[in-house]
């Protein structure tokens, strides 16, 4: 299988971050510091030297997670308008389409998310 020479870059950066990211795990797990504690005082909380005072987990609502995780989802899909609007005029009538089909599907999805209620934070 032959691959296009446009695409010996992007395999070769693909390269390098993956190895960047192996080297880091392996780094980190065989230099970094290493403490060993026993007993109860290894599990303990510790925050400035101040006791402890009930519990540190405030439950959230699953409203703000999942408002959260629209917006990653709809930021996302603005990146790819990026490409785009750097070519709109290379791309042409059928570029043209393409764009307007990803907006339609864009928009069914927020009108879904709106009709759902995710977005209302008084229910």
């Amino acid at each position: 299988m032959n691959l296009p020479d446009n695409y010996i870059p992007v395999l070769i950066q693909a390269a390098v971050g993956l190895g960047f990211v192996l080297f880091t795990l392996y780094a980190s797990h065989n230099w970094g510091p290493k403490r060993h504690t026993s007993g109860a005082t290894k599990d303990d909380t510790f925050e400035c030297g101040i006791e402890v005072e009930g519990n540190a987990r405030t439950p959230f609502s699953v409203k703000y997670f999942l408002t959260a995780i629209l917006f990653v989802l709809f930021d996302i899909e603005i990146v790819f308008f990026y490409p785009y609007a750097v070519n709109f005029k290379e791309l042409g009538f059928e570029g043209f389409l393409a764009v307007t089909t990803f907006i339609a599907i864009f928009f069914i999805g927020f009108f879904y998310v709106l009709k759902r209620g995710a977005l209302d934070w008084n229910k």
